[in-house]
């Protein structure tokens, strides 16, 4: 397989106005597409913002996926000829407001991911944690994961779409300050112990008091960092993933000394604790 190119934006949002938003992902999503990025990932609850204080306050801007701003998302992607994910406040048609991510090419919807781990911070106070976490969706043939924010704190969450087959695991997220050791060590961590790429994608700027500390990263199967945005300005990371590296689970040091199988060498049968 030919190498994958996949940006993360680093980006400032805008609290409730969407409008706004929409015109940074459009600037950006451009200057991406410019450079090869076939794949471009945006932060968690790009269109809407983050640190709303009620649910009925959430309601107001929380849309379905088939509602203007997707739509408008769907035609930005169609412009620049790539795929997007984009973190958003999704209205549920049972009334239920969830903190979701899309991933959508120039012909629509391909998937979305919904928060499953949610902290009692922001509109995470009042949103419905999502039911699924092994869901993969194909760019390509690159197989991607979603995990949002807090779920990277949760080791079972990136394993389960490991397994699942994904070659990179996506995380938008919104980390405020005090979240300085998860943004430095646990995409790596996550990277290395599934043997896939890791993208987290942090937002920068200011929301009702809460700063936003930036510091988003790709990660190589091994752990190392491909790119790292260590500050808190605006950014573009790029790479080039191989997905064939992501695919090979059996790790050759030295043949029949040194061999190591991430998968293979699991023990499931001894692990019921962890979903007692």
């Amino acid at each position: 397989m030919s190498k994958f190119k996949v940006a993360g934006v680093q980006m400032d949002i805008k609290l409730a106005d969407a409008e706004a938003n929409l015109a940074s992902v459009e600037k950006l999503c451009r200057v991406a597409a410019s450079q090869g990025a076939q794949l471009v990932v945006f932060p968690e609850c790009t269109l809407t913002g983050y640190c709303f204080d009620s649910l009925a306050e959430a309601n107001e801007v929380a849309q379905p996926m088939d509602g203007a701003n997707v739509q408008a998302v769907i035609e930005v992607a169609k412009r620049n000829n790539t795929h997007i994910v984009i973190g958003m406040l999704e209205s549920g048609d049972d009334g239920a407001v969830y903190n979701s991510a899309a991933l959508v090419n120039g012909e629509g919807v391909v998937g979305v991911y919904r928060k499953t781990h949610l902290p009692f911070l922001g509109v995470d106070r009042f949103t419905t944690p999502g039911a699924r976490a092994d869901q993969i969706f194909n760019v390509g043939d690159l197989h991607v994961g979603i995990n949002i924010c807090y779920d990277c704190s949760f080791p079972e969450s990136a394993r389960v779409l490991a397994l699942a087959g994904a070659d990179i695991v996506v995380l938008p997220t919104n980390w405020p300050p005090g979240s300085g050791r998860v943004s430095d060590l646990v995409p790596n961590t996550r990277a290395l112990e599934n043997n896939v790429y890791f993208m987290s994608v942090n937002r920068i700027g200011t929301e009702r008091g809460f700063d936003f500390i930036g510091r988003s990263k790709i990660c190589d199967p091994v752990g190392g960092d491909l790119q790292f945005a260590n500050h808190t300005d605006e950014a573009i990371l790029y790479a080039e993933i191989d997905a064939d590296w992501a695919r090979k689970k059996h790790l050759v040091a030295v043949p029949g000394q040194h061999e190591v199988h991430r998968f293979k060498d699991r023990r499931p049968d001894i692990y019921g604790p962890v979903v007692e």
